[in-house]
């Protein structure tokens, strides 16, 4: 009977001994009880607990953790309805002031988060809540690591992760948009055309400049040629008649030959004033050649 009895009594002291071993991990914590209050947190390792004296009322990891805040409907100062959801990244720093400070710590946190973001979008207009996202984010943060403060938990990120307004609100600003664009788009054109008939002008412009210095240059060019050609005929003559001089003034004879020369040219001119219309008198000195030639060119010029 002894046996019996005893074989009961050390399978029970067995189990007992069993639960009172616990071993924490690492990033984890346990929150013991005496007898109904609390007397200390379990430590990573390896930790005893009294049977029926004590007992784990909570486990709970120490690790960063991500808090998905559900979609929400809020109205912008502007009176426009908006849907905004967040991730909250939060961390337990204090496990004993988070279990009894506060009953279900992440639908509390939930809630908190829920209130301040209608708070801070309804401090916004429409537009803003799109430009100013880092600084409701940085708002957001402060407020809540503040009012989680005393509940042993620390935030450490907040983001809004997605905001939608609504379908009529949607539509509008797409209208918006479409027409900004086709503005800027006509504002583009109309630089374009301008920037366009500028450029034709500009090109008139230069080839006329272009063609009017063309045709000053050619007309210098044609000037200076001109110039250039009665300068060497007057400087041929000058030196044909130096020449002639010298060669009648080297030798005598050269007067007798140059007079029959011109007493042909004086035939020439003979038979040019017999078919003269309605007649021509020439008074010449036959013995001045000068005067020979003065008088059939002045013949010639009268004839043309």
């Amino acid at each position: 009977m002894e046996a019996l009895f005893g074989l009961p009594a050390l399978v029970l002291m067995a189990l007992l001994g069993i639960n009172s071993v616990k071993v924490t991990s690492g990033g984890q914590s346990r929150l013991v009880e005496r007898l109904g209050k609390y007397d200390r947190q379990l430590q990573p390792g390896l930790s005893l607990v009294l049977p029926v004296l004590e007992k784990v009322v909570s486990h709970e990891s120490l690790k960063e953790r991500v808090l998905d805040i559900p979609p929400q409907q809020c109205i912008t100062c502007d009176n426009v309805a908006i849907e905004v959801d967040a991730v909250v990244y939060w961390q337990l720093l204090e496990h004993a002031r988070a279990y009894y400070a506060v009953d279900n710590l992440q639908a509390a946190m939930v809630n908190l988060v829920l209130t301040q973001i209608r708070a801070e979008m309804g401090k916004l207009d429409l537009d803003q809540t799109f430009t100013t996202r880092q600084e409701v984010n940085e708002a957001l943060l402060k407020e809540l690591d503040q009012a989680t403060d005393p509940w042993g938990v620390k935030v450490t990120r907040v983001e809004l992760r997605d905001i939608q307004p609504s379908r009529g609100v949607q539509q509008a600003m797409e209208q918006q948009m479409t027409a900004e664009r086709e503005k800027r788009a006509v504002i583009l054109r109309s630089e374009g055309e301008r920037e366009s008939q500028l450029n034709a002008a500009r090109g008139r412009a230069e080839a006329l400049v272009l063609d009017a210095r063309a045709k000053q240059e050619a007309l210098l060019l044609e000037a200076q040629a001109q110039a250039q050609q009665q300068t060497l005929l007057a400087q041929a003559r000058a030196d044909a008649a130096t020449r002639l001089a010298e060669a009648i003034q080297a030798n005598p004879q050269a007067a007798e030959a140059m007079r029959l020369l011109l007493a042909g040219d004086w035939m020439a001119m003979g038979e040019q004033m017999a078919h003269a219309p309605g007649g021509s008198v020439l008074m010449v000195d036959p013995q001045s050649p000068a005067a020979l030639l003065t008088a059939l060119r002045g013949l010639q010029q009268g004839q043309s």
